[in-house]
């Protein structure tokens, strides 16, 4: 998944910062939005169903390291 309007890749983003896991578009990822917000693209999460229009994603502790890192954060 490119980098859409609105939102800009943190992780995977192939500049060679990433954790090098995974390279393919299909990876978990996370996203920052134009709004102070972020998307997290990943494996459906199972454990419980969350209320109608919600959803949940599980998200390998690399992939928020990554994002972490890729925002200056520590």
């Amino acid at each position: 998944m490119a980098d859409k309007p609105g939102l800009t890749r943190l992780t995977n983003t192939g500049n060679g910062n990433g954790s090098g896991e995974c390279g393919a578009d299909d990876c978990p990822n996370v996203y920052a939005t134009d709004r102070n917000s972020f998307v997290v693209q990943g494996d459906l999460f199972n454990g419980f169903t969350p209320p109608e229009g919600e959803g949940l994603v599980e998200i390998p502790e690399h992939i928020l390291r990554e994002a972490f890192s890729a925002l200056g954060w520590k």
